[in-house]
C-alpha cells in the first residue's frame, strides 16, 4: 500500500517538532540549573517548589524581625546601663549631701546638679533607634517624656512577631521604666533646696531602690535579648534545611543534565538529517 507524501510530511514534522521540544527543554535545564522550568515538567514538584519558596520567604521577614529586635534591645540595654550609672552617681551625691558637715549653701548648689541629672535622664528616657522612641509603650512615632519626666506614651508594650506564633516584646512602657526614678530625683532636687536632712535620707533609701529596679529592668531586656539569640539561631538551621530541601526538589544534577542535552542534540540531528532526506523525494524518485 503507498504512503500518501502528506502522511510522510506530517509524520517528519512531528518527530522533527518533538526533537526540537526535547533539546530546547534539556537546554533550559542546563542554562537555569533546574529540573522544573515550566508546570508541564513536574506540576507536582513545582506545587511544593513554590510552597517551599513561600516558607522561606516567611523565615527571611522573620530574619529581618529578629535582626531589628537584637538592634533595638541592645539600644535599650546600653541606655540603660547608663541610667543605672546615674543613678550610682545620685546615690554617691545623696550620701555626701546626708552628713552633718553638710551645708545649706551646698545643699542648694547640689540641687542645681541634680536638676541638670532629671534633664539628662529625660534625654536617656526618649532615647531613640532610626526615628523610633524606645520608651514610648506602642507610641514609637512620639517623644515620650517632658524635661521635668511627664510622660506622654502608653503602657502597650511594642512587639515583633519572631515565628508563626511567637512575640517578643521591644518597646518598654516608659512611665514604668522611668516613673518612680524621676519622682526620685525631683523629691531629692527639693529636698536639697529646702535643706531637708530627712527628704535627703529618704532620697538615698530611694535610690537603692530604683537601682534594684533599674538592675531587674536591664536583666529582662536580656533575656529576651537572649531569646532572640535562640530564635535566630533555630532560624538558620530551618532557612538552611528548607533551602536543602527546595534544592532537591527543583535543582537539576549539572553533570547528568549536559549529558541528556548532548543526547537530545544528537537526536535533534538525526531526526533533521532523515527529515532533510525525506523532504527531498519527488515523482522522478519514484521513476527510476
Amino acid at each position: 500500500m503507498r504512503v500518501a507524501n502528506k502522511t510522510i510530511y506530517d509524520a517528519v514534522k512531528f518527530n522533527l517538532g518533538n526533537a526540537t521540544e526535547a533539546m530546547s527543554r534539556a537546554n533550559r535545564v542546563v542554562s537555569s540549573g533546574r529540573r522544573i522550568n515550566t508546570l508541564s515538567d513536574d506540576p507536582v514538584g513545582l506545587s511544593r517548589a513554590l510552597g517551599l519558596r513561600s516558607s522561606l520567604d516567611g523565615l527571611e521577614q522573620t530574619g529581618r524581625n529578629i535582626s531589628f529586635g537584637k538592634s533595638w534591645l541592645t539600644a535599650a540595654e546600653s541606655t540603660l546601663s547608663r541610667v543605672q550609672g546615674m543613678i550610682s552617681d545620685a546615690k554617691a551625691l545623696s550620701v555626701q549631701m546626708a552628713t552633718s558637715t553638710t551645708g545649706q549653701s551646698e545643699r542648694i548648689a547640689a540641687s542645681h546638679t541634680v536638676g541638670n541629672m532629671i534633664e539628662e535622664m529625660a534625654s536617656l528616657a526618649n532615647a531613640e533607634l532610626n526615628g523610633q522612641y524606645l520608651f514610648a509603650g506602642s507610641r514609637t512615632g512620639s517623644t515620650p517624656f517632658g524635661q521635668d519626666g511627664a510622660y506622654s506614651g502608653d503602657d502597650q508594650a511594642f512587639t515583633i512577631k519572631i515565628g508563626k506564633d511567637a512575640t517578643v516584646e521591644l518597646g518598654s512602657d516608659g512611665d514604668a521604666v522611668y516613673g518612680t526614678i524621676f519622682k526620685s530625683l525631683s523629691d531629692f532636687k527639693t529636698a536639697l533646696a529646702a535643706n531637708d536632712l530627712a527628704g535627703i535620707q529618704k532620697a538615698m533609701s530611694d535610690m537603692d531602690g530604683n537601682a534594684e529596679h533599674i538592675s531587674n529592668t536591664i536583666s529582662d531586656v536580656g533575656a529576651r535579648l537572649n531569646r532572640l539569640d535562640i530564635r535566630e539561631n533555630i532560624l538558620e538551621d530551618l532557612k538552611i534545611n528548607s533551602k536543602d530541601v527546595l534544592s532537591r526538589v527543583q535543582d537539576a544534577d549539572i553533570a547528568e543534565a549536559i549529558t541528556d542535552m548532548k543526547a537530545k542534540e544528537l537526536a535533534y540531528k538525526a531526526v533533521l538529517s532523515s527529515s532533510s532526506k525525506v523532504m527531498e523525494l519527488s515523482l522522478v524518485d519514484y521513476l527510476r
